[in-house]
């Protein structure tokens, strides 16, 4: 799936990314304004298409001034169509929530990030997630080396961070890993990049404000994770 443009997934012309602006607008717009907002097409080409819409009767066209106007016409039995265009992005989110709530162990912390949040990459891209899992058994908090500050956190983490992940749920975690890897292609046709850490290692990641903690707050999109959880109270009590 281009995640520039998922429309293309369904068709190549520009009906689509036209519709789905259209259905995501909430206002009538211009030609310009239209393309604008387009992921791809020029002006000429985003006329022509609406021209078609127009003749079609999904999109209603209405002078403004000395402007002509574009709306979806949402009474359109076609209009559903234009509206599901519009929100296939979302759509992959809302299947990533609802496929991490159901694991057993889950995620503390999960996120989209990189070219698949921004909406920027192409057919090839990855669908880059970071999953942040509890401590595996043997893992150590890195922050217990550093400074009387890391230490001071560190204790804090052992406060709210005392379970750690048993041998049988490791396993079932990276089972869940993988078929994650499965879901994401069967959804999108993309690879899924997994960037998998402990709650340790992603807490010192913020901390230190690493390139990576910085390259993934820009952009993240959260689908696990909730602000009652133990990490998210420890991550709270340590930035």
């Amino acid at each position: 799936m281009d995640l520039t443009d998922p429309t293309s997934a369904v068709t190549a012309t520009l009906d689509g990314p036209v519709l789905a602006v259209l259905a995501s607008a909430g206002k009538p717009l211009t030609a310009g304004e239209v393309t604008a907002q387009m992921p791809r097409g020029s002006e000429v080409g985003v006329r022509r298409s609406l021209a078609r819409l127009v003749e079609q009767g999904i999109v209603q066209a209405t002078e403004m001034g000395r402007n002509r106007v574009h709306e979806l016409n949402r009474d359109h039995v076609a209009a559903p169509v234009a509206v599901l265009l519009a929100g296939l992005r979302l759509e992959l989110w809302k299947r990533l929530r609802g496929s991490l709530a159901a694991w057993k162990p889950r995620p503390l912390y999960a996120c989209a990030f990189g070219s698949a949040a921004r909406g920027d990459g192409d057919s090839q891209s990855d669908i880059d997630l970071l999953l942040v899992h509890a401590p595996f058994p043997g893992d150590s908090d890195p922050r217990r080396r550093s400074s009387a500050l890391g230490r001071q956190l560190a204790g804090a983490a052992a406060e709210f961070l005392t379970v750690q992940l048993t041998e049988r749920e490791v396993a079932r975690w990276r089972g869940q890993v993988d078929e994650l890897h499965h879901r994401i292609r069967s959804w999108t046709g993309n690879p899924l990049q997994a960037v998998q850490m402990s709650s340790y290692e992603w807490t010192d990641h913020k901390r230190r404000r690493s390139s990576l903690y910085l390259e993934i707050s820009r952009d993240a999109i959260q689908v696990a994770g909730e602000t009652s959880e133990p990490l998210a109270t420890f991550l709270k009590a340590s930035g």
